[in-house]
């Protein structure tokens, strides 16, 4: 798999472990940045990260701000993202198996490096179950991002 992996200045402290990690599965790393401890925010690494997903040039991807919160909401203002803070492997092997994860959101400042390399580990072994309640519940969270599309939740003007 490609999986594309950004970062803010919080998270790149753990952004080598990420892509070392994703290497050592034998998968290929697409840099979205950040490229240094220069302070930068967290919603551009989420941008270059989902857009690099859904435009097909990645298949998954990770994201590592301080905590992970904010790279988390922000990946998912993006139409066809489906990210997650993920602190442990359950939640990472999942989030893909059940919920058709595509984005793994860590927390440099909340797991430690061990913690994320399981993480990662998890996630990118994961598949999604395809089973039909998994399918079904998948749908139901893509209508609600067509109906979100369709300004549904727009206030009014």
């Amino acid at each position: 798999m490609i999986i594309a992996v950004g970062c803010d200045h919080a998270g790149f402290p753990l952004k080598a472990r990420v892509i070392a990690e994703i290497e050592r599965a034998g998968h290929t790393v697409v840099d979205c940045g950040a490229y240094d401890r220069t302070p930068s925010d967290y919603p551009d690494s989420a941008r270059a990260v989902g857009e690099t997903v859904v435009r097909g040039e990645a298949t998954r991807g990770i994201l590592v701000c301080g905590s992970g919160v904010g790279a988390s909401v922000a990946a998912n203002k993006i139409p066809g993202i489906r990210a997650a803070l993920c602190v442990d492997t359950f939640s990472a092997r999942q989030g893909v198996e059940d919920d058709d994860l595509n984005v793994l959101c860590l927390g440099e400042r909340v797991v430690g490096a061990e913690v994320a390399a399981d993480a990662i580990r998890a996630f990118l072994g994961a598949t999604f179950s395809d089973a039909e309640r998994h399918r079904r519940r998948v749908g139901k969270i893509n209508a609600i991002e067509a109906d979100a599309r369709r300004g549904v939740y727009d206030p009014p003007r």
